[in-house]
């Protein structure tokens, strides 16, 4: 029988491996495309940095000792039902908070402002739901069905542990700026150099990651994150990329929708205590 010692040294070695594979990946995948002339934006390089995550985790889960206990894959609906509908409106209900400061402050524009437009922009939401579902279960079942779990199973302070996951998340995301987003969707999305991007980046993930590890451990289910993020990328990608607002150049540091933004990494925050709080107080009254 494995002493606590023992499980802990294969829990971090399992972390590493899979930080180790997570952070190089898709620096891989572009090497991939590279040799075989492809383009990064269309070809497999992508594929295999958002596979390759979920690969690992399973393997290890398989293979190295891991199991399955806490993958968090029961959806207990009747338990969970106040939080996965929490979840659903988390993201849409910020977002919109930061689209009405900037128009407050003048540093955001609707373009069209019209029932029209809604429309269209509810159903481009409504259409982007199943593709942004499909493409967060390999990212969902690996950073918050495996990483966030194991990671909380060392005893770590919880901040400490939603942080050293939100880093190593974020640094997944960097292959994805550099390569296999095309440089018009990029400079559709932020006005920002990469030298100021990824730092704000790494500090909205983290701050993101408070509440995506809040809600999984409130709920002990991998479904809500899942839910959080499908809404999250299916409201505010189509807001910036396809031009439903704009902002001043330069202003997306303040008030973009998008994770790395100052409003949003303070809101993030604000919500990851909150959610905080409230478990440890439902944890003291049972």
């Amino acid at each position: 029988m494995k002493t606590q010692s023992q499980s802990n040294r294969t829990t971090v070695r399992n972390i590493m491996i899979f930080a180790l594979v997570a952070t190089t990946i898709g620096w891989l995948g572009w090497g991939l495309d590279v040799l075989m002339g492809n383009l990064p934006s269309q070809g497999l390089g992508q594929l295999l940095w958002l596979v390759a995550p979920l690969g690992t985790a399973l393997l290890l889960r398989t293979f190295a000792g891991d199991g399955w206990k806490d993958f968090g894959f029961r959806l207990a609906l009747k338990k969970n039902a106040v939080w996965y509908a929490v979840s659903l409106v988390i993201f849409p209900m910020c977002a919109t908070l930061i689209v009405v400061i900037g128009l407050v402050l003048g540093l955001t524009t609707l373009p069209d402002v019209s029932l029209a437009k809604v429309g269209l922009f509810l159903q481009v939401v409504v259409l982007s739901l199943i593709p942004s579902f499909i493409k967060n279960i390999f990212e969902e079942f690996a950073w918050r069905g495996y990483l966030a779990p194991k990671m909380y199973s060392l005893g770590l302070n919880d901040w400490v542990g939603h942080g050293l996951v939100g880093l190593i998340w974020a640094a997944w995301h960097i292959p994805y700026y550099l390569f296999f987003l095309d440089r018009a969707s990029f400079a559709a999305y932020s006005s920002q150099s990469f030298i100021t991007f990824f730092p704000m980046l790494f500090a909205g993930v983290i701050a993101m990651t408070f509440i995506y590890g809040e809600i999984r451990l409130l709920t002990q289910s991998v479904w809500s994150a899942l839910l959080l993020h499908t809404v999250s990328n299916a409201f505010g990608n189509p807001l910036i990329l396809q031009g439903f607002i704009e902002m001043v150049p330069g202003a997306d540091v303040f008030v973009s929708p998008g994770p790395e933004s100052i409003l949003s990494i303070i809101f993030y925050c604000l919500i990851g205590v909150g959610l905080y709080q409230f478990r440890k107080r439902r944890v003291v009254a049972n």
